[in-house]
């Protein structure tokens, strides 16, 4: 994308019906760190890349508490998805105060989506440059995956990934997404583990380090997997990987028996 005429304004559209700053906010999505989520019946698993700046530097948070029942996974702009999230944890402490009850995470999510869109409308804001997935489960324990963009869309998924290099882990959720629904929460680690290892960039591969999970589900409240805890998901990867590289050999072999 270059410089022109109509992208000095997000309130400008081009002669072809486009906000071009809007289309901007969501290229920076594009090049954040990718961020992954798949849900079952009962649970729904967030999973993300972590960032470090330079080999000196602590990894960045991806993933975000927002309630006891909301967890959120960013991918652009890490400065603005903090200032996203703690307007959606002030929204829940909000409803909480007034009605004694979680907030809906579809009620939280419609007023998310509108705070994106205003700065689509107001020219002394900008965008938003960041992408978000929300895990979430309702009042019935069902839960719920969300995604937002910059733009004000919101979308609910079966499983989403966004972010740099996230189109091997769609490719990925989109070949296994159907048996998803009747997955245990460990399951659903190891496929979310498993997304995210294609995105992993260059040489580097995906440790406990550079990974994390959240969990939220019925019956069961925010957990953060990450360091320690999550080797044993690792390892259960690193297995898995080594058993489908000796049935590929097998395979081989009955082939060329047979030719």
């Amino acid at each position: 994308m270059f410089r022109n005429q109509y992208d000095t304004d997000v309130t400008v559209w081009s002669p072809e019906g486009r906000l071009l700053q809007v289309e901007y906010a969501m290229e920076s999505v594009k090049q954040g760190s990718a961020c992954v989520g798949l849900r079952s019946d009962t649970t729904c698993v967030l999973g993300a890349l972590k960032r470090s700046v330079s080999e000196l530097s602590s990894h960045q948070k991806k993933l975000l508490e927002i309630d006891d029942h909301i967890a959120c996974g960013i991918a652009g702009l890490t400065a603005d998805a903090r200032s996203l999230a703690k307007y959606m944890q002030t929204e829940c402490l909000n409803h909480k105060y007034v009605y004694g009850t979680p907030i809906p995470p579809h009620q939280l999510m419609a007023d998310l989506a509108d705070k994106h869109q205003r700065t689509t409308q107001i020219y002394v804001r900008r965008p938003f440059g960041v992408g978000l997935l929300i895990s979430s489960v309702d009042s019935r324990g069902v839960p719920h995956l969300y995604q937002t963009c910059p733009s004000g869309n919101l979308y609910e998924f079966y499983a989403s990934a966004i972010g740099a290099r996230s189109q091997s882990a769609r490719t990925y959720l989109e070949k296994h997404y159907e048996t998803f629904a009747t997955c245990s929460t460990d399951q659903l680690i190891v496929h979310a583990l498993q997304a995210l290892a294609g995105c992993v960039s260059g040489d580097d591969e995906l440790t406990v380090d550079n990974g994390s999970i959240a969990i939220v589900g019925k019956d069961q409240s925010f957990t953060l997997i990450e360091g320690d805890a999550l080797k044993p998901y690792i390892d259960q990867l690193e297995q898995k990987a080594d058993n489908d590289d000796e049935e590929g050999e097998e395979e081989k072999e009955s082939e060329a028996m047979e030719t």
